[in-house]
């Protein structure tokens, strides 16, 4: 069974930068779904952006309308680590933020809905966006 484990996740004020940090413990295979979700105090979960392994070297990036072209997700295979590189950093982008692992078939963001699909969960970093 995959383990998730979260860091990167602090304190920053409007405008800031900072990395998210997922590990691994299997090795990703072709057909998997890894995805960033978050979740706000009083907010339902939402999926914030997801990458795709369709096989070696193929994938699919995909975001929200609210972190696009803010945020961009990747994975270092060698290191079975994703990332989440969020940039311009907003009040509401204030979460605690999870990551998570499933089939690919839920990679899309109309199938994300709370993550219900997902198989695999972290316990979360929180991040927290001062103005």
């Amino acid at each position: 069974q995959a383990q998730l484990v979260e860091s990167g996740g602090g304190s920053v004020q409007v405008g800031g930068s900072l990395r998210l940090s997922c590990a691994a413990s299997e090795f990703i295979v072709s057909d998997n779904c890894l995805a960033w979700f978050r979740q706000a105090e009083g907010k339902e979960r939402e999926g914030v952006a997801s990458f795709a392994v369709v096989a070696v070297g193929s994938h699919s990036q995909y975001y929200s309308d609210s972190v696009k072209g803010r945020f961009n997700i990747s994975i270092d295979n060698a290191r079975k680590t994703l990332y989440l590189e969020m940039n311009n950093l907003k009040p509401e982008d204030t979460a605690m933020y999870y990551c998570s692992a499933g089939p690919g078939v839920f990679c899309a963001p109309g199938s994300w809905g709370s993550g219900a699909r997902m198989a695999y969960w972290g316990k979360g970093t929180l991040v927290t966006v001062s103005s």
